[in-house]
C-alpha cells in the first residue's frame, strides 16, 4: 500500500474536525502516529482514515 504521508507532516482527520491540525510523528505500513492540537497523540489506521494533508502549520 503506498502512503503519502511522512513525519512531520501536516493533517486533518476528516472525520473529527474538533481534533485540529496534526503532526505526524512516525508511520509503520498503515500505522500512523499523529499529535493532533486538541486530541494529543493518536495511533491512526491509515487503511481504514485518508487523513488529508494540510499547507499550513498550527
Amino acid at each position: 500500500m503506498f502512503n503519502p504521508l511522512e513525519p512531520g507532516m501536516h493533517v486533518r482527520h476528516p472525520g473529527r474536525p474538533d481534533w485540529g491540525i496534526g503532526q505526524v510523528q512516525s508511520v509503520v505500513g498503515s500505522r500512523v502516529t499523529v499529535n493532533f492540537e486538541h486530541a494529543g497523540k493518536l495511533l491512526i489506521n491509515a487503511a481504514q482514515v485518508a487523513l488529508e494533508p494540510v499547507d499550513e502549520a498550527p
